[in-house]
């Protein structure tokens, strides 16, 4: 199948969950199963984590702050006294390389 011919195959389920299966091996090998989210010549970018909505939408009003550790230093985190608003998990983004698909995967339509 030539490059071209796999853009276009793909083109159609940008939007949609798929597997990727490349040519490398371990673990890379297994597949990459996520969000298509853009196909070009080069490239394609799956969404494999997607993150995590704001937790404060309206703005700061949730008074986050920095938390102190038993050694004195400040840092952020859901787990040190500061509310959720310091949720700074953004997921993940897989670039796959055109020339690197053996194959991919979607659901029948």
């Amino acid at each position: 199948m030539s490059d071209n011919c796999l853009c276009n195959s793909l083109y159609r389920y940008i939007g949609q969950t798929v597997t990727i299966f490349t040519t490398s091996g371990g673990i890379s090998g297994s597949g990459y199963t996520g969000v298509l989210a853009a196909v070009n010549d080069n490239c394609v970018k799956l969404i494999t984590d997607i993150g995590a909505a704001p937790n404060c939408p309206l703005g700061s009003t949730c008074g986050c702050a920095p938390a102190v550790n038993s050694y004195g230093n400040r840092y952020y985190g859901n787990n040190n006294g500061c509310g959720s608003c310091c949720n700074r998990w953004l997921g993940s983004v897989t670039e796959i390389p055109i020339c690197k698909i053996a194959s991919f995967t979607h659901n029948a339509i």
